[in-house]
């Protein structure tokens, strides 16, 4: 990490541990002094405890870095979003997919109550991993003898869920890279496929699952493609801890969940064709630098995140001044040692969750299906 970067993220990496382990601390009292007496009045607290977390995150986003995130769809979509139980799939282009959809659940009303499907290592990540697990998010380990009894055990808890939530899959199962791209297409010219050429080939057996299991209480599944203009830097962490701006365009389209096939082959085919047709409209995409077909909307920029950053910093600062004062930390060498130490740390854990972030260190080796020992497709997710 340069140290002209350090000078801006070490700083932002301080504010974001120190308050995340507050809000961590008040989740952990809550799930041993709440949840086992009421499931869903643990549930409704806990999302306004999570979002005192994840709208620093937006604020990162919209304010600090201020990255443009344009909205494509049609009025009856727009008017739905937050209202409902959603399950979210989108391809996964960038290494802040993840943080754009909680930009439109945000603006939808619905970010404490957005969940998502990870991978395993996510929720050992320092307050952002620890929130996710105490907010319910699904962890997976990638291999669908030991996953399909985990998603399908999280799905039937999400039932009784007391207020409209958001799941989002990524069926293509790990980020976008030229790389994983080049393997993709490489498959299906061998398999007789549609050769990809801007997204990576779905796995269908957790969205499948997915379906089967949440037929009953998700009445819709809202389809995202995700797509970074020609003349825009795609936005990674990294960018946006140090104030750097993109522009990042999202078409989002409602299905309903009662109008997929029947039979688990045919959702599958169902996910298949969409990725096809995504496929088709990501090169639209490239030739316009937009999504013709649909209309734009403005989804503005809220102060919320903004107000609660400011409310943050006043009382981390009001309690760092108290500390000191009380402490008298600096008085002596030990003092400085200490806080030496402490910002060390920091900054490796702001190294680890950037690097965490890159698609580029993501799994490459599973970036299309395999094939069992029977010659059947193995789609993992």
């Amino acid at each position: 990490m340069a140290v002209a970067a350090a000078a801006v993220i070490v700083p932002l990496g301080v504010f974001f541990f120190v308050s995340g382990l507050i809000v961590n601390l008040i989740q952990a009292i809550l799930f041993v002094v709440v949840r086992p007496f009421s499931k869903n009045t643990y549930r409704r607290i806990n999302r306004m405890v999570a979002e005192l977390l994840w709208l620093e995150l937006v604020w990162i986003v919209d304010w600090w870095a201020g990255v443009k995130v344009q909205l494509y769809t049609d009025p009856e979509t727009l008017e739905m979003m937050g209202k409902e139980h959603a399950l979210v799939i989108a391809n996964h282009k960038s290494d802040i997919d993840w943080l754009i959809g909680w930009v439109f659940a945000q603006r939808s009303g619905c970010l404490g109550s957005t969940l998502a499907v990870m991978k395993k290592s996510s929720k050992f990540l320092p307050v952002i991993g620890w929130s996710m697990w105490f907010s319910e998010y699904l962890f997976l380990e990638r291999s669908w003898a030991k996953d399909e009894s985990t998603l399908k055990f999280g799905l039937e808890r999400l039932k009784d869920y007391p207020l409209p939530f958001w799941l989002a899959l990524f069926v293509e199962g790990t980020r976008f890279t030229q790389a994983k791209l080049l393997a993709a297409q490489e498959y299906a010219s061998s398999n007789g496929l549609p050769v990809p050429r801007n997204v990576l080939i779905p796995r269908t057996k957790g969205f499948v699952t997915s379906v089967s299991h949440m037929r009953s209480f998700v009445p819709a599944i809202y389809d995202m493609t995700v797509a970074i203009p020609k003349t825009s830097t795609p936005p990674t962490m990294l960018r946006l801890f140090k104030g750097q701006p993109s522009v990042v365009h999202v078409k989002v389209k409602r299905y309903l969940m009662k109008d997929l096939p029947e039979t688990d082959e045919a959702v599958a085919q169902w996910c298949k064709n969409l990725f096809v047709a995504k496929d088709e409209l990501l090169d639209k995409h490239k030739s316009s630098d937009s999504f013709p077909d649909s209309e734009l909307h403005d989804i503005g920029r809220p102060v919320k995140s903004l107000m609660v950053v400011v409310c943050w910093a006043s009382l981390l600062v009001f309690g760092t001044l108290k500390f000191l004062q009380w402490s008298n930390l600096f008085s002596s060498w030990k003092g400085f040692l200490v806080t030496g130490v402490c910002l060390g740390v920091v900054t490796v854990l702001m190294q680890i969750m950037i690097q965490f972030s890159q698609a580029e260190r993501s799994n490459p080796s599973k970036v299309a299906p395999s094939r069992t020992s029977n010659g059947e497709l193995d789609k993992k997710k």
